[in-house]
């Protein structure tokens, strides 16, 4: 009898402890995510995630589709060929204009006061020395995109009345490159580390969203149709992703990082040996204040014309539990 007892309580510790084990392996049927993004540094961990085996872990293969512009990251979404996307929450407000079709799951990267996600580089020919210069010059963005809002919220947050620059729109990120360097734009606004080879090849960094981190931040965004039918693996996604950011944040000069990058042609090989990776965010999703930001911005331009609720494109329940 006192055998038995002893028995069933260590049992019940053990499933006491396992019970509050705060990470566990999820144990569901293999699952498969197409995910569709830019080839820009906001992708590293799923990347790293991929090589470490990470989504193995999880029992969940991901397919990783690149994009070469927002425009036709969105169509693959829209047509059903990707299941997510790393994009921003202005992508997401224009996907949920007739009804909410996709929600924000997570931060994908976050701009710091030491990080920046984009600069805006000028040639060196143009003139352009400050922000103040650019009134009348030529800059080109992505219209209707985290770019263009990224811009001018900068530009006004420095004084510059949007309007006095001549925003040209160039969806693709290495022609809106190969046009401030040949100088058939005065500037460009450049995510990393595209902008810092601009700089090397002898651009000059006007202002980053460093100087104002609360604007600038991308997404991991789902359809709702995959969110309804495949919670689970979407949560697996997660789990893998935050395993991949931690491994990131704990050595970002490793070496094996940067090869990575360069394998993937994010990152070109003559930055790589004093390239040193930004810090990931980790687990979190957009607030309602930096929401809220964008959605009025949106409005202003005349993209959207209807509120939209915070919660309805925005949603933390897809989190890692801690």
């Amino acid at each position: 009898m006192k055998k038995t007892l002893v028995f069933l309580f260590v049992l019940a510790l053990m499933l006491s402890l396992l019970g509050c084990t705060p990470q566990a392996t999820p144990t569901s049927q293999p699952a498969t995510l197409k995910v569709v993004a830019l080839p820009i540094l906001d992708t590293m961990p799923i990347l790293v995630a991929q090589q470490q085996g990470l989504f193995s872990k999880y029992n969940l293969t991901v397919e990783f589709i690149p994009a070469g512009s927002a425009p036709e990251r969105d169509q693959l979404v829209a047509a059903g060929q990707a299941d997510g996307m790393l994009n921003e929450v202005l992508s997401a407000l224009y996907f949920n204009k007739e009804s909410a079709r996709v929600q924000v799951v997570r931060y994908a990267r976050a701009a710091t006061k030491d990080a920046a996600l984009f600069t805006l580089v000028a040639n060196p020919n143009s003139g352009v020395k400050s922000v103040a210069d650019l009134k009348g010059k030529s800059v080109g963005i992505s219209e209707g995109t985290i770019i263009q809002y990224v811009t001018e919220r900068l530009l006004m947050a420095e004084g510059v009345d949007p309007k006095e620059v001549k925003l040209t729109s160039v969806p693709k990120i290495d022609a809106r490159l190969a046009l401030v360097k040949s100088g058939e734009l005065d500037a460009a606004v450049l995510p990393e580390p595209l902008a810092s080879v601009a700089v090397k090849e002898g651009s000059i960094a006007i202002i980053s969203d460093a100087a104002y981190p609360q604007y600038s931040f991308s997404t991991w965004t789902f359809r709702k149709e995959v969110l309804k039918n495949n919670p689970d693996a979407v949560k697996r996604f997660l789990l893998a992703l935050e395993d991949a950011v931690a491994l990131i944040n704990a050595d970002p000069a490793k070496a094996e990082w940067k090869q990575l990058l360069v394998d993937n042609k994010i990152l070109p090989a003559p930055l790589a040996e004093n390239f040193v990776v930004p810090p990931f965010v980790t687990a979190g999703v957009p607030t309602e204040e930096q929401f809220m930001d964008t959605l009025t911005w949106a409005k202003e331009k005349g993209f959207l014309q209807a509120d939209q609720a915070y919660q309805d494109v925005i949603t933390a329940s897809f989190l890692p539990q801690k």
